[in-house]
């Protein structure tokens, strides 16, 4: 049985030992209030500051609030890398979109060229066709009979001849003769008063004109005569192929003495020498006295024939000696 009047210590107690004071139970700390509802202390004893594991503090500083927050100037340094990076990512990618897109129109402008090339090739084959067509289509226009054409060409080169009192025609034929002038073709019947008279001269007319000829040489029975005059007209042309039947020709003359005749016609025929007069040429388009000694022209305005004469009793028909008969007879063309 404790006594009631057992010393008890004053004051603060010994080292250790909380104080006791009168109205504080026995058991409660005095250094602080009462925590209501606060944790209970083993043995009455209270602990300064928290309590941790062991009882034992932990060395370190104390942070109010709890840990520390890094600074942000920290924070932006760590971040500033990625953010580079990042941004390289970035360039590096729009770098190789732009790359890719350089790259297929590039691939698509050579495609162009390559389209404009063939286009341009394709229209220069073309133009090309559309050439080779016009030439042929000029070939064809210059072959077509132009009867006008033909006798506008070939009227300047034909003249009336006056043999004694016998008309016909001659025509001018190749190139200028060595001595000068012009050589002129002709049938010999045309000729043949003044010939066989002994007389050499004839004379050439044309329009208001009158030019002196001589007679060269004659071969009575192919009925053709060549004359030279010195005066300067242009020659025609010899044609290089035989006629064909069908083909269209047109004769230049002076029936009955009417200068600058023209008529038109076919080639009905292509006669061969029969009777040792050599081949004469048949033809249709009509003919009179005075046609003979003119010449028998192609579309091409190239001499074929010398009209010589018409069959009598009939129309249509009409005779002429072929133009290589004459040019081998007496080595012209």
């Amino acid at each position: 049985m404790a006594r009631p009047n057992a010393r008890l210590p004053r004051g603060p107690g010994a080292a250790g030992q909380p104080g006791v004071g009168p109205g504080h139970p026995v058991g409660q700390p005095v250094s602080g209030p009462a925590y209501p509802g606060g944790p209970a202390y083993p043995g009455g004893q209270l602990v300064s500051g928290p309590a941790y594991p062991g009882g034992q503090p932990v060395s370190g500083p104390a942070y109010p609030g709890g840990w520390p927050v890094p600074a942000a100037g920290a924070d932006r340094r760590r971040r500033m890398p990625v953010v580079a990076l990042a941004l390289v990512a970035v360039l590096a990618l729009v770098a190789g979109v732009q790359a890719y897109q350089l790259h297929r129109l590039d691939d698509r402008l050579a495609a162009t060229d390559r389209r404009l090339a063939e286009a341009q090739r394709a229209d220069g084959t073309r133009l090309d066709g559309l050439d080779k067509r016009a030439e042929a289509l000029e070939k064809e226009a210059g072959a077509a009979f132009n009867p006008e054409a033909v006798a506008s060409a070939v009227l300047p080169s034909v003249f009336r001849v006056r043999a004694g009192q016998f008309t016909g025609t001659a025509f001018a034929i190749g190139k200028p003769a060595a001595g000068g002038g012009t050589t002129l073709l002709t049938n010999f019947h045309v000729v043949e008063s003044v010939f066989d008279g002994g007389g050499r001269k004839v004379f050439l007319e044309r329009t208001d004109q009158r030019f002196e000829a001589t007679i060269v040489k004659v071969d009575k029975a192919k009925d053709i005569a060549q004359l030279r005059t010195t005066a300067k007209f242009t020659g025609l042309v010899a044609a290089g192929t035989p006629v064909k039947s069908g083909q269209q020709i047109v004769v230049v003359g002076a029936p009955l003495g009417l200068q600058d005749s023209v008529t038109t016609g076919v080639v009905s025929a292509f006669r061969k020498d029969e009777d040792g007069s050599g081949p004469v040429i048949q033809f249709d388009a009509p003919i009179n006295p005075g046609n003979s000694g003119g010449p028998v022209i192609n579309g091409s305005k190239e001499v074929v024939g010398i009209a010589t004469a018409k069959a009598r009793d009939a129309e249509g028909i009409g005779l002429a000696v072929p133009i290589e008969t004459a040019c081998d007879t007496f080595k012209l063309c």
